[in-house]
């Protein structure tokens, strides 16, 4: 399949000669508090190690991300985003049978093309062979697997599982972390660029077994997190009240933003527990993306999304001015004749 991402803001401002701060990017879902105010000065102050290569992985960090998921340091291998390692373990751990639980990520489509395609959305179709991938909270619509059920699933099957976790941190739920020391060959993807804002220094984390990490780790190529990417992660993860203002105020605009969408004629947002919105059509979603390009917005559309039945796109949630000013262009959309 073609595989494309939200995020395109420097490709599609040099195509159409804009400067890039004037378009408003609600394709990517990055928090829309931007980074922490602490990784700016931490970046600053490891400017100076630049000279030097990094750690082959990166120990300080390893052993903060362990303290605040609450894992053992021996389950965490580091890498350059979670992209890079679910492309790495692809590469590494090649498995005849891959199943994808649909829509997911479109990277996984790319990583594994002749996956089979399960609805997400009915577990009484997952296999119980080969690697199996799904995605909690559902990347692209939002939606979360019930914990309870989703634990009791892995618990009664002993094949592998790649849970992508990448924007848990959004949301209220549990990570399956819990599950590693009862569950052999369960594989969970982390990514600290959506929470924390900080896409364009990739960094990201794998966490298993301390076993298979300790099988893993000879085959890592070294110096996959560069000491800017580590100081920043670092500083981030440190700054709790960030994360608590963070929650607070997606949660209150993804509400306001869902009812203002659903009021929009054609519109019908889901429900979500990340940072975006999926929002199925009543009409095409190309025109649509196309009216807001010309307003320098961008969505997503996922109208070609495996899994995704009928005309839809998503949404980031962004500040208040932003998604005030894409529920007034939407609505000139859908008032044209």
């Amino acid at each position: 399949m073609n595989v494309t991402h939200g995020g395109n803001v420097f490709e599609t401002s040099r195509e159409h000669g804009w400067d890039w701060r004037e378009v408003i990017d609600f394709s990517a879902s990055i928090n829309p508090l931007g980074p922490p105010p602490a990784v700016f000065e931490a970046i600053r102050e490891a400017l100076d190690r630049i000279r030097h290569y990094p750690e082959r992985e990166p120990s300080a960090l390893r052993r903060s991300l362990a303290e605040a998921w609450g894992v053992d340091e021996a389950q965490l291998l580091l890498g350059n985003g979670a992209t890079e390692l679910l492309h790495w373990i692809a590469r590494v751990c090649p498995q005849p049978v891959v199943s994808l639980a649909t829509p997911t990520f479109s990277e996984f489509h790319r990583a594994y093309p002749l996956a089979r395609l399960v609805p997400v959305s009915d577990p009484q179709s997952w296999p119980h062979e080969g690697l199996f991938i799904l995605t909690q909270p559902n990347n692209p619509t939002g939606a979360a697997i019930c914990p309870e059920r989703l634990g009791e699933w892995l618990l009664g099957t002993a094949n592998p599982v790649l849970i992508d976790e990448s924007f848990l941190e959004f949301s209220a739920l549990p990570s399956a972390a819990r599950l590693l020391e009862r569950r052999p060959q369960l594989w969970i993807l982390r990514s600290l660029t959506k929470f924390y804002a900080l896409p364009g220094l990739r960094i990201g984390a794998l966490l298993a077994s301390a076993e298979q990490v300790r099988r893993w780790r000879p085959d890592r190529e070294p110096w996959q997190v560069n000491v800017l990417a580590e100081a920043a992660a670092m500083a981030a993860i440190a700054d709790e009240e960030f994360s608590r203002r963070t929650l607070d105020f997606v949660s209150s605009e993804r509400t306001w933003l869902a009812e203002q969408v659903a009021s929009i004629r054609g519109a019908h947002p889901g429900p979500s527990q990340a940072n975006y919105l999926f929002v199925s059509l009543d009409h095409a979603a190309a025109p649509l993306c196309r009216h807001l390009l010309e307003k320098r917005i961008l969505i997503r559309d996922c109208t070609s999304c495996p899994g995704v039945d009928g005309e839809a796109v998503r949404i980031a949630v962004r500040t208040r001015a932003e998604n005030q000013r894409l529920i007034a262009t939407w609505r000139e959309f859908s008032c044209a004749p």
